[in-house]
């Protein structure tokens, strides 16, 4: 099995700090640029697993850096450059406090919502008698609050979120006109692939007057992917749609006792577990963007990702 990359501590040029997330470590360069290293962390359940997948860290970043390419029309983004396989660098922004989720249909956590008998989420009507998995008439925006590290984010209302001054309410129309245009064509992509984008979410920030799509786009982590074929049949029956997501490694926790409660012990992550989930990767991977995955080596992980990067800033 080729080699993981879990941790990282880097000490590029110029560079000011590190943010360790659950699956990125964000390298900040002089305040001006950002070194974001999508690692193999894997997290469930707001847990990070104790064994990383190799391949994921490249996959994300490629998938990500794809869409940020092909959305780049119709947003700025802060991506500049991917210098290595598992490395984007871009303009440092500042964050809003708010991440912008767009449903297309009524499934997950929404669907928990309604299903309790609630019609209103974020501040959204949801019309009575729908299925799950249903589709909405137009997409909706359900916003969370950004938390801060090892805390949940919070649904908001966008009446709440000018309320408190979370962001303008000029800010806050770019960013739903944004939204509703992203969306757009990550479902019009994903249809040319026979998938449909069900649900995502974007993160923005701003820098100098100007708002940027900031962090990852359209990936199996912060997306939701139901393929076209057989969806129509499997709603009708009100059976479970076919997936394309991190569900699958949710699902094997949960069928070995793991939930990320108080108490539950990780199952075992044998090697065939984690090649296993690996090689799922590479399935979302191709198809997502149709194109074949390139296995990068990984032989000298962290000096070849230092040698990429160091490189790409001294140019700068």
């Amino acid at each position: 099995m080729k080699k993981a990359l879990v941790k990282t501590d880097f000490h590029f040029p110029k560079q000011k700090n590190v943010y360790h997330g659950k699956v990125r470590d964000v390298y900040n360069i002089n305040d001006e640029l950002l070194v974001m290293v999508a690692t193999d962390r894997i997290s469930a359940f707001d847990v990070i697993l104790p064994e990383g997948i190799p391949y994921k860290g490249q996959m994300l970043n490629q998938i990500a850096a794809k869409f940020l390419d092909a959305t780049a029309d119709i947003c700025p983004n802060w991506k500049l450059a991917t210098p290595d396989p598992m490395v984007t660098a871009g303009i440092r922004c500042e964050g809003y406090p708010v991440e912008m989720i767009v449903r297309g249909y009524l499934c997950g956590s929404a669907w928990r919502t309604y299903k309790s008998g609630i019609r209103e989420i974020c501040g959204v009507k949801i019309p009575d008698g729908m299925k799950e998995n249903e589709k909405f008439p137009t997409p909706i925006i359900t916003p969370t609050t950004k938390a801060a590290q090892g805390l949940h984010d919070e649904d908001i209302s966008k009446e709440e979120i000018l309320k408190q001054g979370l962001v303008s309410e000029a800010d806050y129309a770019v960013l739903e006109k944004y939204t509703t245009e992203l969306f757009q064509r990550g479902t019009e992509i994903a249809a040319s692939r026979g998938l449909i984008l069900v649900d995502t979410k974007y993160e923005f920030g701003h820098r100098d007057g100007k708002i940027y799509l900031i962090d990852e786009i359209h990936t199996p982590d912060s997306s939701r992917y139901f393929y076209q074929e057989g969806y129509e049949e499997r709603f009708r029956k009100g059976e479970p749609q076919k997936q394309l997501s991190k569900e699958f490694v949710r699902e094997w926790l949960m069928e070995n006792g793991f939930q990320g409660k108080a108490g539950q012990k990780v199952p075992t992550m044998t090697p065939e577990i984690v090649e296993a989930i690996s090689n799922r990767y590479i399935e979302l991977f191709e198809h997502i963007t149709g194109e074949t995955f390139v296995k990068a080596d990984t032989d000298q992980l962290l000096s070849r990702i230092e040698k990429n990067v160091t490189q790409y800033l001294l140019q700068k």
